[in-house]
């Protein structure tokens, strides 16, 4: 743990270890504010891991005219990118025309919008194509002939909310995951919050539980009149159906869209659904209607069938969006708001309410604005958009020639590892690589080149507990993992705690 010591006044307490939360910590931490980051579970282990694992503008919101909410993150794809290539890189999308659906006027119209309204620097533009002499097209049915390419990128959504999280610590945070909060109480000019069996004081409290929010504001006898609106979105990952670093963005006659991404180096990831989502939350499931909906979407457009038996995994998220009376769950606005509950003399309260990963940092930056005039100690301008996150220390196109120096360096991991290290870890890798000659250097081998000195890494630096915590989230290996290779890394995570 980094920071104060238990029961000392914070600054500033952050409820909610997703990206809106872990963004906040490292904004108000990099200010100055002396700040307590509090999870009830593990960093990013809802939606904030769940999601279609995307830094982009939303080329379907152009069609509900959210223009502002696009701009603003198309704007912040590049700033993103730039603040941390090792997580971000750029990815090319293929848009194949669909006779009978949106015309193809409409479609270049909007792509045209898309690379001109958001300051585009860095990203290659749109451009027609031919299906039968493009690599895109191979996988796809003979009926799609022509598409667009265009412009977005990924990201590694869980490390992006672990990243932060790891700045605003080395920031002076204190960071605790695994502390659910059961109390939250104003006691005069301050917060009194009641977690993980412990109190913690603070002058202002930031609500940033995704879909608990209003929960937590239950919880603190606040009643709120915002209406929020909880959507499920699943995704299915099949085994690869193409051999090109190209996404596909498909279109359904329904009027929804979906995303078919290159996924693990051996899979593809395919969502999302949009469904209202009224169940309970520590049980968020993809169903057997919305697994059979985004099979025959598949279907549709690739030459191999895919089938619900052809599923190795799925994964479903709740978004929690403001609820704007929208009639159809896609349609709901995926913009934010703030709520303010600043009654003279008491210790402030913002909630935040909805958002999507893209446009999170914005989000810090506005709820700092918000919360400056009841904490003076918060100085300076927005930061955040300059300064890399950890590891995130060299070009947003180097991350190749990084890899190959860390090759060169410790040749005993091959190719393939320093490219999956970089892509997690970019700079610091080299952090727990330390002076290693060999393999064994590194310790036990846990299969997929996760070594006992990384897996140390991520529990020491990076708040992982479980095997979950660094198969799923910190590392993704999850997929690759045999379930006798997970129980052995549980066992190991267990012999180690009780030895320390």
């Amino acid at each position: 743990m980094v920071g104060a010591v238990s029961g000392a006044a914070y600054d500033l307490a952050v409820i909610g270890g997703g990206v809106n939360g872990a963004g906040i910590a490292r904004d108000a931490a990099g200010r100055g504010a002396k700040v307590l980051l509090l999870e009830r579970g593990d960093l990013a282990e809802g939606t904030s891991s769940n999601s279609t694992k995307l830094i982009h503008g939303g080329l379907r919101y152009l069609e509900h005219y959210e223009f502002s909410l696009v701009r603003e993150a198309l704007t912040e794809r590049e700033v993103l990118w730039g603040i941390a290539p090792h997580i971000i890189w750029p990815l090319r999308f293929i848009l194949p025309h669909r006779p009978g659906l949106r015309p193809r006027w409409l479609v270049r119209l909007g792509l045209f919008l898309y690379d001109h309204i958001g300051g585009r620097r860095y990203l290659p533009a749109t451009r027609s194509i031919r299906l039968g002499s493009h690599p895109a097209g191979e996988a796809l049915k003979d009926d799609y002939t022509s598409a667009f390419a265009y412009s977005d990128g990924w990201v590694d959504d869980a490390r992006l909310v672990v990243l932060n999280a790891r700045d605003a610590a080395d920031k002076g945070a204190e960071v605790r995951t695994r502390c659910e909060v059961t109390a939250l109480v104003r006691e005069g000019g301050f917060w009194r919050i009641e977690a993980g069996g412990e109190s913690f004081t603070a002058r202002a409290v930031v609500n940033a539980a995704g879909p608990r929010v209003l929960d937590l504001l239950g919880r603190a006898g606040e009643p709120s009149s915002q209406r929020m609106r909880l959507v499920r979105g699943s995704h299915i990952v099949v085994r690869k159906l193409f051999d090109h670093d190209y996404a596909y963005f498909f279109q359904l006659p329904d009027g929804r869209i979906f995303f078919a991404i290159p996924y693990e180096q051996d899979f593809t990831l395919i969502g999302t659904t949009d469904v209202d989502h009224d169940g309970s939350l520590d049980e968020v499931r993809a169903s057997p209607e919305e697994i059979a909906y985004l099979c025959e979407g598949a279907s549709e457009y690739f030459r191999t069938p895919v089938t619900p038996a052809d599923v190795v995994w799925t994964y479903s998220g709740v978004r929690p969006l403001v609820d704007d009376g929208s009639g159809r769950p896609e349609a709901a606005t995926r913009g934010y708001r703030f709520e303010v509950d600043d009654e003279a003399g008491k210790a402030p309260l913002l909630s935040v309410f909805g958002g999507k990963i893209t446009t999170y940092r914005e989000l810090a930056a506005e709820a700092i604005a918000r919360l400056v005039p009841f904490l003076p100690v918060l100085k300076g301008a927005d930061w955040t958009g300059s300064a890399n996150l950890p590891g995130g220390n060299f070009g947003r196109f180097d991350a190749p020639a990084l890899a190959r120096s860390l090759a060169r360096r410790y040749p005993f991991i091959g190719e393939a590892q320093a490219r999956r290290l970089t892509r997690l870890y970019g700079t610091l890798a080299t952090d727990f690589l330390g002076d290693a000659t060999s393999a064994a250097d590194l310790g036990e081998d846990f299969g997929h080149g996760l070594t006992a000195a990384e897996a140390e890494y991520l529990v020491t630096r990076e708040w992982a507990r479980t095997a979950d915590d660094i198969l799923w989230r910190r590392t993704k290996l999850g997929l690759h993992f045999t379930p006798e290779q997970t129980a052995r890394l549980a066992a190991w995570l267990t012999e180690r705690t009780i030895s320390a």
